[in-house]
């Protein structure tokens, strides 16, 4: 979380990208005017003053350390362009990183930045990076948003070459299912390139900026839906050759070129998937693509993520094993055992044949040792289980005495384990979507009638994991403890409940998995879930992360689906 990442933060892009569909995507700096673009021409950008006008709107003077609403303390500035600025910041209230747009109140572009954050943050599609909040307030408009350090901007991951066939098949599915989504709710995105989409660990692309871009950019367009295919095909291309489909370069890519055209990615980069290609060619719209099979152009990322469904599947890469070395023969052989590889040269003759010996203790003298033997063992036998007999019959005298009721001071028996206090506690939501963070306190209550609980899900009772990778709650044990198992009471029961414990490095909600230890996991149908550590490890936070859910009925509030609730946790040493 200190490093700085700004691929959890839609920051306007200024590489010198060509626009896509007739220049849609550049910048201006006109100020209340727009850039309009309409077919293959461009509309005048404004008048100088309305240039002057969003130069000079400067926000007041930030630092580090201011809060925003006595709740978002800002960390660092990551963009200061066109009269606005965004920030790395945190949310003191739910404890999460989040990033933040900043405009005087006053900015030409403060009310349509506001408009199309609310409408973003209605969409509430996990595909796109979502909107948190969206407030004018002290002569200043901010846009709050997820911030997501665990992702990787699709610039970083194309800067390591192309992708594999699955891959860039994945890209254009989820990117054009997403925008499809978007357009039917009335929404563009106007500034789709590869520092806009960000990778998960999870190999689920996110789209960032959805309307908010081209908003605090001033970028309009009247044919928003070909202008977002076309810089899909972009994305694709890009993906397919690791090169910018203009002749320009851009996004860390090399440009294609000049006086060439626009050629399919299968003639630039030899092994490139024939149907991709044709596809990044018919989103480019390049009069009615490729030329062998005369597929219409697809116009509407709808039209773009039908044609990507009827491509024959692709599968993923094959995990690749390393071939052992070849079996080497060692000096230890028939003929050469012991022997310097000097004396094992000068013996060309084969090993004498050696003479099989008889059979062992065949003879008279053996045959009496065998009885002798035979006989010792029964007597050994036959003592052993005199001695056995007698120390259980002694035992069951002892326990029928009522003198000996009383356990000695001496005896074995094994502590319990004693309780652990838990000191503070919230909910853990790495994705930054949480379920009910105001409820975290009531799982270490001590009334097991109050409950934490998830939200319901289609799909269980292991969550899928393009969705939702799991729900959780952190605490915090004010200091290092050794931990030896935990008990978590569950509001649901049935098929199944999978629990596993990590040990965080803090009480943030937003810490990845990846940087956590893994403790101990359990599985359940009842409504306890008990964890056993293999051996007692020692941690100040754990996090309770659940990753399976029973199917519960609807009650009253919320409708059926797989979810949970947490009634009371504890830990014992």
């Amino acid at each position: 979380m200190a490093e700085r990442s700004t691929a959890a933060v839609d920051v306007a892009d200024t590489s010198g990208e060509e626009p896509l569909t007739a220049k849609a995507g550049k910048a201006t700096d006109d100020g209340a005017k727009a850039e309009k673009v309409s077919g293959g021409e461009k509309d005048a950008a404004g008048t100088d003053e309305e240039c002057a006008a969003a130069i000079e709107a400067e926000p007041p003077e930030l630092h580090s350390g201011h809060k925003l609403a006595r709740r978002y303390r800002l960390e660092e500035c990551v963009t200061r362009l066109d009269g606005f600025s965004s920030w790395r910041a945190v949310d003191e209230k739910l404890r999460r990183a989040v990033g933040v747009h900043i405009l005087p109140a006053d900015h030409p572009r403060a009310r349509p930045v506001l408009s199309a954050a609310r409408s973003s943050a209605l969409l509430g599609d996990p595909r796109f990076v979502q909107v948190l909040d969206a407030v004018e307030e002290n002569d200043l408009v901010y846009v709050v948003h997820e911030w997501l350090p665990d992702a990787t901007e699709l610039t970083t991951v194309l800067a390591n070459g192309p992708l594999e066939p699955h891959d860039a098949y994945q890209l254009v599915s989820q990117v054009s299912q997403a925008m499809a989504a978007a357009h039917r709710e009335g929404l563009s995105h106007l500034r789709i390139t590869p520092g806009s989409v960000l990778r998960t660990e999870s190999g689920q692309y996110r789209i960032r900026g959805l309307a908010v871009m081209a908003a605090l950019r001033g970028i309009t367009c009247e044919h928003p839906q070909r202008t977002d295919t076309e810089a899909i095909g972009a994305l694709l291309y890009a993906a397919l050759t690791q090169r910018w489909p203009y002749e320009n370069d851009a996004h860390g890519l090399t440009g294609l070129p000049k006086g060439v055209g626009l050629i399919a990615p299968d003639q630039v980069r030899a092994g490139v998937h024939r149907g991709l290609s044709e596809l990044a060619m018919r989103a480019l719209i390049n009069d009615g693509a490729t030329a062998s099979r005369q597929e219409q152009p697809c116009t509407t990322p709808e039209e773009l993520a039908k044609a990507v469904a009827a491509v024959p599947r692709i599968r993923p890469p094959e995990t690749s094993f390393t071939t052992p070395p070849p079996y080497q023969r060692t000096g230890f052989q028939q003929g050469s055992y012991r022997q310097s590889p000097g004396q094992a040269a000068q013996s060309p003759r084969a090993t004498q044949p050696v003479a099989t010996p008889p059979p062992p203790l065949q003879s008279r003298t053996g045959r009496a040792l065998k009885w002798s033997v035979s006989a010792l063992l029964i007597a050994a036998l036959g003592l052993g289980s005199w001695q056995l007999a007698d120390t259980l019959l002694k035992r069951e005298k002892d326990q029928d005495d009522p003198s000996n009721s009383q356990p000695s001071s001496g005896g074995a028996k094994k502590p319990q384990g004693k309780p652990i206090k838990i000191v503070d506690g919230s909910e853990y939501y790495p994705d930054g979507q949480p379920q009910h963070a105001n409820q975290a306190q009531d799982t270490y209550d001590g009334n097991p009638s109050t409950y934490w609980g998830s939200k319901g899900y289609n799909e269980g009772p292991d969550l899928n994991p393009a969705f939702k990778k799991g729900v959780g709650l952190v605490y915090d044990l004010g200091s290092k403890q050794q931990i030896s198992g935990a008990s978590i009471g569950l509001h649901y029961t049935g098929d199944h409940t999978t629990v596993t414990l990590y040990a965080a490095n803090s009480l943030s909600p937003s810490e990845p998995l990846s940087s956590m230890r893994k403790l101990g996991t359990g599985r359940t149908a009842d409504s306890t879930a008990k964890v056993k550590l293999k051996q007692p490890e020692k941690a100040r936070y754990v996090v309770v992360w659940l990753t399976a859910m029973p199917y519960a009925p609807g009650d009253g509030y919320t409708g059926a689906g797989y979810r949970q609730g947490v009634t009371e946790v504890s830990f014992t040493s």
